[in-house]
């Protein structure tokens, strides 16, 4: 497959772009310890927040209502992303926000987008609250996808759509190919869409 040097690039938001993920996560297990009274570890190594615990829905709607909205707030921008955002953007790159962000709350759309024009970050399109991001990324002819989901990153390269596996400590190792690279930081990414996503 050839690469033309202007391309349509998803991103993801949470664990990508902000550092939401890991608030996220140090909440939940304090939550569980302590408000849940070590209520149980269903699999400790699930990438899916829910899948972790033993929570019934009321625990996660206590958890969401309580913490999700504050969490958002106290999220910073990943270091790295404004830079290489506005080097992609000069770049003459499409940049996609495509993110579940948002399904439970309107306002964690809002804080978010707050957080971006404060910090002067401008994406072509966003589209929220998606459940099916593999639509989203055929139909807007996105030509690679940096996603922190192991899952999904899966899903899309196994569709063979370059994808970037923004990997944390959470995420589990998964095999690189053709269609799928592992990167811990936003200069690893820039290198990856300057170095291999050229038309050769």
């Amino acid at each position: 497959m050839k690469w033309s040097e202007k391309m349509n690039i998803g991103i993801d938001v949470d664990g990508v772009l902000i550092d939401f993920e890991e608030r996220f996560r140090h909440r939940a297990e304090v939550f569980d310890y302590i408000e849940r009274k070590n209520n149980e570890i269903k699999d400790e190594h699930s990438y899916i927040i829910e899948d972790r615990y033993n929570w019934s829905e009321k625990d996660w709607e206590e958890f969401a209502n309580k913490y999700l909205i504050e969490l958002t707030k106290e999220s910073n921008i990943i270091p790295g992303v404004k830079e290489i955002i506005s080097l992609l953007r000069k770049d003459g790159h499409k940049l996609f926000i495509i993110s579940a962000r948002g399904t439970e709350f309107e306002d964690m759309i809002t804080i978010v987008n707050e957080k971006f024009e404060k910090e002067n970050l401008h994406f072509d399109k966003c589209y929220w609250k998606i459940k099916d991001k593999l639509k989203v990324i055929q139909d807007e002819n996105v030509d690679i996808m940096i996603d922190d989901n192991p899952s999904i990153c899966k899903k899309v390269s196994e569709n063979k759509i370059k994808t970037i596996y923004f990997r944390n400590v959470y995420g589990e190792e998964l095999e690189e190919s053709q269609y799928l690279k592992e990167v811990n930081n936003w200069g690893e990414i820039y290198r990856y869409i300057k170095e291999h996503c050229k038309e050769k």
